[in-house]
Parts: structure tokens; sequence; C-alpha cells
């Protein structure tokens, strides 16, 4: 019997390098695959559909809903985003770790449905460096990027509620941090029985 595989949920501001962050640590881990969410935001220069998002429409989006398709789904400045339900449990059970990078009430939301999950908050270092991060980006204009600053200093509100916290001062060391919550949970008690029950039984016998 294998272990069955851990849901980490990554939130954070937008601009704190939450998605660098999780591209670094998914190329150096195995057996950990980040979730693509659905969306029906307009799909930016250099994206790719099914591999940045699933991009859909509104209709497409909402007959999914109906359908509760979704472990979580939220509406981030009048943009849909969805997490597909049925592949997150698909590779749970197939013992893969899995990421999913959602906001403080989409994490609310699946940490209800599966308590077992592990949370992590990711934070700037400053609030200055989180404006020129954004600013950065060169993708929005100055009323987008005002609306962003807000809704992040809401989202930053939430840290508390996330079992993990880690602080992007630093990329690297950040990174090195991430990995050792993920190597923690994969050496926690359950999981190690399961995988290592042939040699507990051989030095017990």
């Amino acid at each position: 019997m294998s272990a069955k595989g851990t849901l980490f949920i990554i939130s954070a501001p937008s601009g704190a390098g939450k998605t660098s962050l999780v591209k670094a640590l998914c190329e150096d881990s195995h057996s950990l695959r980040t979730s693509v969410s659905f969306t029906t935001r307009p799909i930016r220069p250099g994206e790719e559909n099914g591999v940045h998002y699933h991009f859909v429409s509104h209709d497409d989006f909402e007959a999914m809903l109906e359908r509760s398709e979704f472990l979580e789904s939220a509406n981030v400045f009048g943009n849909y985003y969805g997490t597909s339900q049925v592949w997150v449990e698909e590779q749970l059970n197939a013992g893969t770790d899995v990421i999913l990078e959602i906001d403080w009430q989409g994490a609310l939301q699946v940490r209800k449905l599966l308590p077992d999950s592990v949370s992590i908050f990711i934070l700037p270092p400053s609030r200055q460096a989180l404006e020129e991060r954004l600013h950065g980006r060169g993708q929005d204009d100055a009323d987008v990027i005002a609306k962003r600053m807000a809704q992040a200093k809401d989202e930053m509100s939430h840290y508390s509620e996330f079992e993990f916290l880690i602080i992007n001062d630093d990329f690297n060391t950040a990174l090195s941090e991430l990995k050792a919550v993920i190597t923690a949970q994969r050496l926690h008690g359950s999981r190690q029985h399961l995988r290592a029950s042939n040699l507990i039984n051989d030095l017990l016998s």
C-alpha cells in the first residue's frame, strides 16, 4: 500500500515571488506537481493554455461550477479562478504531492474539505519591495497596481491562518525554507511507516 500524497497550499500577495519559488521547487523536487488552475481572465503574452492556466470562457466556468467540478473557486478582479477537484484527488491517490497556488479564500475552502493539507504563506520583505516588484512586471497600469496593493494588504492580513510563514527576502533562502517544509512533511511518521513498512518489519522481526 503506497502512501497518499500531500496537498500543499501556498498563498501570497501578488508580487511576493510565489510563482518563481514554486517553479524552482518543482524543478528540484521529485513526485511534486503544481495544479494548473482554470481561469476566465485573458491570456497574457508568453503564457500557454494548459501550462500556466486552463483559459476558459465565463459560460464554461459557470457550467463547471454548476457541476461541482472545483475543489475551490474565487472571483478576483472580475475574473474566475478554480482548481479541478478530480485532478487533485487523482494525483494524491497516486502518491504524488500537489501544490496549489491560491489566495487565502481558496485556501480556507480547501482546508475545510481536505483538513490534512499543509498551508504555507509567503510574505515580501517590505511594502516597498512588493510595490517595486509589481511595477517591475510592466504588465499593469498604475490603477491596476494600486488595486493590487490594496488587495495585497487584505491578503497579508490572513497570514496567521497558515501553518508555515516564509519571508521572501533572499530568494535562495526562501526556497531552502520551502524545501524544508516539503521534506519535513514527507518524513512524517504516518507516511514513512507506509514507505518503509518492509524495512520496519524486518528490523523488528
